[in-house]
């Protein structure tokens, strides 16, 4: 991973920015996927401008996207795309949003991207360096015990029964549950306003952005067992400002 890796990060996430701001609080065409999720055509159209920039600069890498699928995958680095995480949000016209943009080297992600277009704010999160947010340094906070945390996820209704009473369990032990929020959430985190995000069923383009934006602001990311999240990873993640928290969330995860 190289400074012109992190300049084409901000330059793939400002052509997804472009294509994503006309349609905000617009018409769309919306369809429903074989997952039952939502995909709008601003998803597609966000994703075909990322496309568009790494066919033309980094023919030899790989590319993930959540809505066309992946190229080259066992390539030694890959680029991941999830044009629109929070298509449920976008289309209610919340900004809570946003494009998540990630390289991975040797399946490890080394550097990622979480962009809101419209309140335009963007995390930069790469290996061996401070994460940013609009260019100032981000922080996360403190936190002594699971009793003082501020916890957020998405939704109950993404957890499966087994991981819903784990996730129940977690949240009976922390000071203030929050919900709703996406990849958001990992971005508040970084800047010290959550205290712990932690969800299942996330696939590699929902979570390969955010383990450089957590680390690379002082927290940690890890699986539901703490073990550290990669392209293998089962999707069940932790994100935790302090990382003295992991040992506590895995274990009221049980």
């Amino acid at each position: 991973m190289t400074q012109d890796d992190i300049r084409l990060a901000n330059r793939l996430a400002d052509a997804a920015g472009d294509a994503i701001r006309p349609f905000f609080r617009r018409r769309f065409d919306v369809e429903t996927k074989a997952d039952r999720s939502p995909v709008t055509e601003v998803d597609r159209a966000a994703e075909n401008a990322v496309r568009a920039i790494l066919t033309q600069e980094r023919a030899a890498d790989g590319v993930v996207g959540e809505e066309y699928g992946a190229d080259r995958p066992d390539a030694a680095r890959v680029w991941v795309i999830d044009p629109i995480d929070g298509t449920r949000a976008f289309m209610a016209g919340r900004p809570l949003f946003g494009t998540l943009i990630a390289l991975l080297e040797e399946g490890r992600p080394v550097l990622g991207v979480i962009d809101q277009p419209i309140a335009r704010d963007r995390w930069i999160g790469a290996a061996g360096q401070r994460t940013t947010l609009n260019d100032r340094p981000a922080t996360t906070r403190t936190c002594p015990s699971l009793a003082r945390a501020h916890l957020a996820t998405t939704g109950p209704n993404y957890f499966g029964v087994q991981d819903g009473a784990a996730f129940e369990r977690l949240r009976g032990q922390v000071d203030q549950t929050l919900w709703g929020g996406d990849c958001h959430n990992y971005g508040l985190l970084a800047s010290g306003h959550l205290d712990l995000v932690v969800e299942a069923g996330l696939k590699l383009h929902d979570y390969a952005a955010l383990v450089p934006v957590v680390e690379g602001a002082g927290g940690r990311m890890r699986d539901w067992q703490g073990r550290p999240l990669d392209a293998a990873s089962d999707g069940r993640v932790i994100a935790a400002g302090d990382p003295a928290l992991i040992e506590a969330a895995v274990a009221a995860l049980g």
